[in-house]
């Protein structure tokens, strides 16, 4: 996977491709619409990556308490962009990592 384009082609498929990060793999379920996979990808990981999608995850939702808790715990502020924007920066930052 090499750029953004190629993550939303992939989003075509059935399953995601080899080789993704969890936090891609989250995010890969997300673009897919299956919001609840998304979420258990990463809602039992500590680390701070996972709690950055974690917490992008809790603003789509709509539970903006809950989403704030996963942005301190990532050590980020809540974006002012909308959530498309969001994730595709955070696709972005997850595959140039």
């Amino acid at each position: 996977m090499e750029n953004l384009q190629d993550f939303k082609d992939s989003l075509t498929n059935e399953i995601p491709p080899q080789g993704l990060s969890v936090q891609l793999k989250a995010l890969w379920y997300d673009g897919k619409g299956d919001w609840a996979e998304a979420h258990h990808q990463v809602d039992h990981l500590d680390d701070q990556p996972s709690a950055h999608i974690h917490a992008y995850l809790h603003r789509k939702e709509g539970d903006i308490w809950n989403a704030d808790y996963w942005y301190k715990r990532a050590k980020q502020s809540r974006p002012d962009i909308a959530l498309a924007m969001e994730w595709e920066q955070l696709v972005q930052q997850f595959l140039n990592r």
